[in-house]
């Protein structure tokens, strides 16, 4: 085990101050695993925390650590957890219910209020060198599924939790709205889930000054019909409107990415056409989900890591985030391993 003080962690403080510093490392209660990180990837709300300290109603007040896309190794075990020990690779789960509300009981945990979730103000994140965590959400990973793929779990949860929202299924003709790394997971998911044909723009569509209009009709010309299923992960005003008139009549829109609380859309247009328009929070449930997809080889997320860098490089890792540089970048949190 290290010794007190070597525990590394990506700690920002206030919009525009992001810092290295030693934290103790911690002692894992009676249901908790304590875990050597291994790989951390940057998400586009820990840049976003780090730019302006809040996100909507989350405000940094305090020092926080940044990070929730995450795998490691388990080094210690609570005493009433059974089903991991010190050695296991696993996958964590950033978000965990604090109680047993009416969202847990009915299985849709994200939505509970008082959700612990990691990198969400006050509660800390796990880009640091040792991190405890609820053992429940820590999932153990198969031998041929790397860290990096454990990681990536989190962002391809969103994918899963989007196009089910969706109702992706065999056939389905499906338009996605922005090319990040949420964008990237959601033309995976949907292919795996049978969609027989998607479309993205700034890849299939080059979008430059068109009104949404003329991007929901470059939409249908490129697919041959209108989509049943538009998936929206820009939160951008114009691209919301696009999708609205993109999505064939009776078909569905899922609004996956956030922008501003207020935007301007054609609701009347989605009204009178049956445009049932759909909100995700996270995920739940994907996680084992995730690892099975993996495992079996049947989705490949390993080409969407372009960038990696030590821990100890983590300042000019979030630089390079911020630029847009790349899809996903890596962040090796054990000395003695970079490996995927």
């Amino acid at each position: 085990m290290a010794a007190p003080g070597q525990n590394l962690a990506v700690v920002v403080h206030r919009a525009g101050d992001l810092r290295l510093e030693n934290h103790p490392i911690p002692e894992p209660g009676p249901n908790e695993v304590l875990l050597r990180m291994h790989s951390v990837g940057i998400c586009g709300s820990d840049v976003h925390y780090w730019q302006h300290g809040r996100i909507g109603d989350f405000v940094v007040k305090d020092p926080m650590v940044l990070g929730h896309e995450a795998s490691g190794t388990v080094v210690k075990v609570g005493s009433g957890v059974t089903h991991l020990k010190p050695g296991d690779r696993v996958a964590i789960e950033p978000g965990v219910p604090r109680e047993m509300d009416e969202f847990c009981k009915t299985g849709r945990y994200n939505l509970s209020p008082t959700i612990f979730f990691c990198a969400t103000p006050p509660d800390n994140g796990n880009l640091c060198r040792y991190y405890k965590h609820s053992a429940s959400y820590c999932y153990k990973l198969p031998d041929n599924v790397t860290f990096e793929e454990g990681a990536l779990i989190e962002p391809l949860s969103v994918g899963i939790h989007a196009c089910k929202r969706a109702g992706v299924t065999l056939g389905s003709k499906v338009f996605v709205s922005g090319s990040g790394p949420i964008g990237l997971v959601n033309v995976l998911v949907a292919k795996m889930m049978g969609a027989a044909a998607v479309v993205i723009t700034d890849f299939t569509i080059q979008v430059k000054n068109e009104t949404p209009q003329e991007v929901a009709s470059k939409v249908e010309s490129l697919l041959g019909c209108m989509p049943e299923i538009t998936i929206e992960c820009t939160g951008v005003q114009a691209c919301i409107q696009a999708g609205i008139y993109a999505t064939r009549s009776g078909g569905t829109l899922v609004l996956v990415g956030l922008g501003p609380e207020m935007v301007t859309v054609p609701i009347v247009n989605a009204a009178v056409r049956e445009v049932d328009i759909r909100g995700i929070f996270r995920y739940c449930n994907t996680w084992p989900v995730a690892i099975a997809l993996l495992a079996s080889k049947r989705i490949n997320v390993k080409p969407l890591v372009t960038h990696r860098f030590p821990l100890e490089k983590a300042l000019e890792a979030f630089e390079t985030t911020k630029r847009g540089e790349g899809v996903k970048v890596m962040l090796k949190c054990d000395p003695s391993d970079h490996n995927p």
